[in-house]
């Protein structure tokens, strides 16, 4: 009966006189990816965009079909019939059979418009499973064992405990080999013809990838780093196109990242061992004729130690191109004198499948200007960037180039690395053969100068001796995860405020999100709930905060503790591990996510994780206040920043707890538990009442102090009594005009302020605080010469240059200046409010946002008295536009131009 429906369904639809014009449908999304080689659920979940040239197009009902085409079939395994919806993402798998793992699929979709017409089928769609653990039946191989290697275990050896004589001892006692880089091969033969080939790979900490010679992929710094203790991504590729019939050879690059970070003689943050490098390899050729062969990492394998003579992820790389083997990872290479693979221990962690986006190099930047000082070069590239160096270089076999990178300079021209760590340097030993190529691969840096010794330039004709340097770049290497937002505005100094916090963005979008691309290069966890708007507005995090969550779920201590940092790769003492303002990304974030995709699974998923971290807290309240961490973190006041000073701690915690709870309230709600939603619900009355009979002045009318956090906070929060709201409001205002119309916040508080102002319509008081070149403020920081964001406000004071901190003003570009923002109660952006604020002497204000449902544009300026807005909005969509003489329309997909008399 069920196959009889379908291809019933099926007649209809092929026989439909007339389908819908102008309605088309584009990226398709399998689990938010396009055409995933591998997802991690047996319930996959489709999307798709529509577009049309017809103004108020909408969808109102969808067709999904699947099948199997693993291996030459077509089957069809579903089909949903027709739903009456205008649901077109997150769109559940409902079909009754179970999906294979490792199986190739396809699926299409039609829809309807409102007029009930369809489309025509979209393009077919591919995805496939993940496979089993049973099917994960490779050894762990490298070339010695963590036992021989006597690799120190713990996580407490951070730069001031390795200074003790003990520490050092047991780091000295170690195989000195254990931290090399090598190379592993393994040759085979395919003696039919490939229909489908596709290798699962894990090389920890690092590896690369090739077949035949030929790199596979475009990755750096694969897989993503990770608490191998707990959990261990591999990579999934399709190979079918780099094999050949005959034979084939794989070849592996291995080096430590996190997974072995030894010292050697230069900086490092941190030492830690999880083992000495290893590789996980599998691969699986189907053939024409129905079989398959698989290829799997063991005994058989070989190694050989690679040009790679030093890498660590924090102290640089050394390459010595003298012991490079020509064509190792080709077919008819040699090996007869490579030695036979260790078979090692399989890391703690769970093997999963890398589902967020890789490190790539992203972008170039070349030579802007040249310092000749007496032995060595110093070049600045113009941009300060997280990477490394890239060369072309001539010269003598044996002669070594060495490359110091830095954000900064010394006062004789020199590259410092006084606040980023020293020593990071890169050194290249030539072999001597024409022109040669290289960069880094296990290691990276923060900087924008490069400081070359032992090479010469072109115009350098007196040191003719030396290697002459063709050229060089550098490599801007971060998270690939696709930009989906644009602003630009006729005021510069807020152009170049979006322009510096992009850039410190990109920095630190690694495997993580990091503080800085230098000194710690660990994710600090507050960032991503405090700058989380202004990253979702830039960058499509729909994969890469899924992968943030596990970070914090593995990271979690038995007790509830969510520390500040994840991969908690080294424990920290006191409020530097344990910051409310930090942990409670584990509970803020799942709601960001929620808010910006319409996707729940991350709240339902980690709902025990979030209530554990609550119940945390909570133990640690005294009569419901929370009065540890680093509260409103480098706040300013004119000196030199650290901990909170202008804002009481406490006051800054129990405002997290507060908020933690009544998110768990409603997760507890989301997920059906009654109980737990009715308990929290309860608490978070009692917490507000405790923090306002703590911290509330009925006198002054202020909290705290009367800082600006300490008044902003609980405005943001709503904890302010309605009938003393108007009061707090003025004061804060009070002080911020008492200041010089000058903010005193930092990165904790920044965001409470800016939007407190902003949702209370003092957007003028906002613009005034901000459009300026004095310190506090982003034009201080770029007239300074910052390309990045820095860590403190006034970079005069040292530490980083390019710090993710301090960029929480993005978030206003885009909702309120733009005016880009989404339903509350209706998250994911299908249903929007575009609310455009004319403040200061603005005159154009443009900006887009990619949503999930396609691009959301607002265009606005204003020319005599007039104020002319263009929007566009997604196919599927609507809006609210409220206009800035509060007049409001309704307006549906499309285009449309508003103006108004202002």
């Amino acid at each position: 009966m069920k196959y009889r429906i379908i291809i019933l369904f099926s007649l209809i639809i092929a026989l439909c006189p007339s389908f819908a014009r102008g309605i088309e449908v584009t990226k398709m999304t399998c689990e938010l990816s396009e055409a995933p080689l591998t997802i991690d659920t047996e319930h996959p979940r489709f999307g798709w965009q529509l577009q049309s040239k017809v103004n108020g197009t909408r969808q109102s009902a969808y067709a999904i079909e699947l099948y199997n085409v693993d291996n030459g079939k077509n089957e069809l395994v579903w089909t949903s019939g027709k739903i009456v919806s205008n649901k077109s993402q997150l769109v559940p798998y409902s079909g009754s059979k179970k999906l294979e793992r490792t199986t190739k699929y396809v699926w299409r979709v039609m829809v309807w418009d409102e007029n009930n017409k369809p489309s025509s089928w979209s393009r077919k769609a591919e995805f496939r499973l993940a496979p089993s653990a049973a099917f994960l039946n490779a050894k762990w191989i490298g070339f010695i064992s963590r036992e021989k290697a006597n690799l120190p275990s713990g996580r407490h050896f951070h730069s001031t405990v390795l200074k003790k004589p003990e520490n050092k001892a047991l780091w000295a006692a170690i195989d000195s080999a254990s931290s090399k880089s090598v190379y592993l091969r393994r040759s085979f033969t395919a003696d039919k013809k490939i229909t489908q080939a596709t290798a699962y790979v894990c090389g920890l900490g690092h590896y690369e990838f090739s077949l035949n010679g030929k790199k596979v992929g475009d990755g750096e710094f694969t897989p993503l780093i990770s608490d191998y203790d707990k959990t261990v991504y591999y990579n999934v590729y399709d190979v079918t196109a780099n094999l050949r019939k005959g034979r084939n050879a794989i070849g592996i690059l291995l080096g430590n990242g996190f997974y072995n970070v030894q010292g050697g003689g230069r900086y490092r943050k941190l030492q830690i061992s999880f083992g000495p490098p290893t590789l996980f390899f599998k691969l699986v050729v189907s053939y024409a004729d129905g079989t398959t062969k698989e290829i799997l990492s063991g005994a058989d394998w070989k190694y050989s130690f690679s040009p790679i003579i030093f890498n660590s992820i924090y102290g640089g790389e050394d390459y010595n191109a003298c012991l490079e083997q020509k064509g190792w990872n080709k077919p008819e290479f040699n090996d007869s004198r490579w030695l036979p693979v260790v078979v090692q221990g399989a890391p703690k962690g769970k093997l999963r499948p890398q589902q967020a986006p890789s490190v790539k190099i992203m972008e170039h930047y070349g030579v802007k200007s040249v310092n000749k000082l007496s032995d060595k070069y110093v070049l600045d590239m113009g941009q300060n960037l997280s990477g490394f160096p890239e060369i072309t270089v001539n010269g003598k076999r044996g002669t070594t180039i060495r490359l110091t990178v830095g954000e900064s300079l010394n006062p004789d021209g020199t590259v410092s690395q006084k606040n980023t760590g020293s020593k990071h340097y890169y050194e290249y030993t030539l072999k001597g053969e024409g022109d040669e190529y290289w960069h880094p691969r296990f290691s990276y840096y923060g900087f924008r100068y490069i400081q070359v010794e032992g090479a010469r330039l072109k115009e350098d004709k007196v040191n003719s001796n030396l290697p002459l340097l063709k050229k060089i770049q550098s490599c801007f290497v971060y998270n690939s995860a696709q930009e989906v937002g644009e602003f630009n505005c006729s005021n510069k100094i807020f152009n170049d405020a979006h322009r510096i916090i992009c850039m410190a963005m990109r920095s630190n979008m690694q495997g993580v999100f990091t503080d800085c691309p230098h000194r710690e290069k660990l994710g600090w966890l507050e960032e991503t709930h405090l700058n989380g708007p202004g990253l979702f507005f830039n960058y499509n995090l729909t994969k890469f905060i899924p992968k943030v969550m596990q970070d914090m779920c593995d990271a979690q201590h038995s007790n509830g503790l969510v520390p500040s940092v994840a991969p908690e790769y080294v424990e920290f003492e006191g409020d530097f591990q344990d910051s409310p303002e930090w942990g409670s990304a584990s509970v803020i974030l799942p709601w960001m996510y929620y808010d910006y995709y319409g996707d729940n699974s991350l709240i339902i998923k980690y709902y025990p994780t979030m209530k554990r971290y609550v119940d945390y807290l909570t133990s640690r309240a005294d009569n419901h206040i929370v009065s540890h961490g680093l509260g409103d973190w480098y706040d300013y006041d004119g000196k030199k920043a650290g901990f909170s000073r202008n804002t009481p701690i406490p006051l800054v915690g129990t405002a997290h707890y507060l908020w933690d709870i009544q998110l768990l309230s409603k997760a507890a709600a989301m997920v059906g538990n009654k109980e737990d939603e009715v308990h929290y619900a309860e608490l978070a009355k009692e917490v507000k009442k405790a923090y306002n009979d703590k911290f509330f002045n009925t006198a002054t009318r202020q909290y705290g102090n009367g800082s600006q956090c300490s008044n902003a906070l609980p405005l943001f929060l709503d904890i302010v009594e309605p009938q003393y709201k108007a009061d707090v409001l003025a004061n804060l205002v009070k002080d911020i005009k008492a200041h010089g119309n000058r903010l005193t916040t930092g990165d904790v508080g920044n965001r409470y302020l800016f939007q407190t102002l902003a949702r209370n319509c003092l957007n003028d008081v906002m613009y005034q605080m901000n459009n300026h070149e004095d310190a506090p403020g982003y034009g201080f920081q770029v007239k300074f010469g910052a390309t990045t964001l820095t860590e403190q406000w006034d970079p005069r004071e040292g530490t980083s240059w390019n710090h993710f901190m301090m960029g929480q003003i993005d978030e206003w570009f885009y909702a309120w200046l733009a005016g880009i923002q989404p339903v509350p109660s209706e998250p994911g952006f299908q249903k929007l409010v575009i609310a455009p604020q004319v403040v200061g002497d603005l005159k154009h204000v443009s900006a887009s946002y990619n949503t999930l449902y396609g691009k959301v544009a607002v265009n606005w300026k204003v020319e005599n008295g007039v104020f002319t807005m263009n929007v566009e909005i997604p196919v599927n969509c609507s809006a609210t536009i409220i206009l800035p003489n509060k007049e409001k329309r309704v307006m549906e997909s499309g285009k449309q131009t508003f103006t108004v008399n202002i």
